[in-house]
């Protein structure tokens, strides 16, 4: 359903959107973080192998992927509200189901239950592209990577949380790595409130409103005598996206979203460099527990290097929100890649267990990561309809899941046969792929931007 159409103070509602938002994604940051840090110390200790540690994170992995699917279509079809409660709703399920396979050591439904904890990473991440629903063309990419930015403050607090999920697992006679999916539990419930209670009106709902609205102008001054009307001779909208008012075009599935990319390069190269990068960013990073602990890290420093690592995915964000809006997407891409091919080459060279090389290659990763999400996530909602959104923004982090879960099967692999320098080296090469994609030529097939520029 559409919002009544009441006259609305657009700079307003958006930072309302905007404070709403930044405070589900410190939350839901704080549930996320908080499993992850853990995820491969977990899996490794209930199966019994270090070659299945990569999976209880590469199932969380593929779950965000896939779990965007029925949340793309509740976004699609409900809004940005109904479409994020879902996911959260799913991850907190997710984690009630580690902490039981902890109790009861089972290694299987651990694994179901991490596919269901990304649930979590599907709703923060599609609470990106709420922030981009109503906000100005020229503040796009601030008000997107200031709600990324949000998720510093929960996602570097969550790894640190490890300590004190160790003292509350003994002190409630839980296993002592699942005492920080207790802090991932209330982190979800508190995110849910808050997206359910203060998210109003909703963002993509009001946007497809007030598009309606221009449309209706449109049309209103397009029946007026020829020469009468500031867009006499303009077409009354785009006919690629459907008109807001007809139902079977809110539609969220990812075969649109596929008929769209596949129509436009601008979106196609924006869905690549998300999935590319994340993709380097997963693969080091996964495996990144396991490379300290054959160097006898201590927990507490694992974690702290996570936290990092988080830190750097997320805390630069809102200046590299500005330089997609001063400079332009492509640039920030390919400064992504770059900066992804130095961390994963000062990884490639970094000493079994603590280090502070492994530090710095681990916090580049993440700026680098920050770089491919803001910039790619920027330009694919500037290039598609309001109505084209949540196909496309769902399809985008599907590919984004799968290209993460791919690189956490794979990195298992190549470091219990080659080893970590060599899981690293490869992401390099991967980086270099970023930037040759940064830097490819835009071709966007020429369109109506009706909904885009306008929300």
């Amino acid at each position: 359903m559409v919002p009544d159409l009441v006259p609305v103070d657009r700079a307003t509602l958006q930072r309302k959107v905007v404070r709403s938002l930044v405070l589900s994604q410190v939350l839901g940051g704080v549930g996320m973080a908080s499993g992850i840090a853990v995820g491969a110390l977990l899996a490794e200790d209930l199966s019994g192998t270090e070659a299945l540690a990569g999976f209880g994170t590469t199932s969380q992995v593929l779950g965000t992927a896939l779990l965007t699917i029925p949340v793309a279509r509740a976004t699609a079809a409900r809004g940005r509200r109904v479409g994020l409660r879902l996911g959260l709703t799913v991850a907190f399920v997710g984690a009630a189901l580690v902490l039981a396979a902890a109790l009861v050591r089972s290694f299987p439904l651990f694994v179901v239950g991490m596919f269901l904890f990304g649930g979590g990473t599907t709703a923060n991440n599609q609470t990106r592209y709420a922030a981009a629903d109503l906000a100005s063309p020229a503040h796009r990419g601030r008000d997107l990577s200031i709600v990324v930015w949000a998720t510093t403050i929960g996602s570097v607090a969550g790894p640190n949380l490890v300590g004190p999920g160790k003292a509350l697992a003994h002190a409630a006679g839980l296993p002592e790595l699942a005492g920080t999916f207790v802090f991932s539990l209330v982190g979800f419930v508190l995110a849910w409130l808050v997206v359910d209670r203060l998210l109003r009106p909703d963002p993509l709902l009001t946007a497809r409103a007030l598009d309606a609205a221009e449309r209706a102008e449109r049309g209103r001054l397009e029946a007026l005598p020829v020469g009468e009307g500031p867009h006499a001779g303009e077409a009354a909208g785009d006919p690629a996206s459907g008109g807001v008012e007809d139902a079977p075009n809110h539609d969220g599935s990812m075969r649109r979203g596929l008929a769209v990319v596949r129509a436009n390069p601008a979106a196609l190269r924006a869905v690549l460099v998300m999935a590319l990068g994340h993709l380097v960013m997963v693969s080091v990073m996964v495996m990144t527990p396991i490379h300290m602990k054959h160097g006898n890290a201590e927990l507490e420093v694992i974690g702290f290097v996570i936290s990092v690592h988080i830190l750097g995915m997320y805390a630069l964000s809102p200046f590299v929100g500005s330089a997609v809006d001063r400079w332009g997407a492509p640039p920030v891409a390919m400064a992504g890649g770059v900066v992804l091919t130095l961390a994963s080459l000062l990884a490639s060279r970094s000493q079994a267990g603590w280090s502070g090389l492994l530090l710095v290659a681990l916090f580049l990763l993440g700026v680098g990561w920050s770089c491919t999400l803001v910039s790619g996530s920027t330009l694919l909602t500037s290039v598609v309809t309001t109505d084209e959104r949540p196909a496309t923004q769902g399809l985008a982090d599907v590919l984004m899941g799968l290209a993460g879960a791919g690189g956490g099967v794979v990195a298992g692999i190549v470091v219990g046969s080659l080893g970590y320098s060599d899981l690293a080296g490869g992401s390099a090469v991967v980086g270099v792929v970023v930037v040759a994609v940064g830097a490819a030529r835009r071709r966007a097939r020429p369109r109506t931007q009706l909904g885009t520029d306008a929300g």
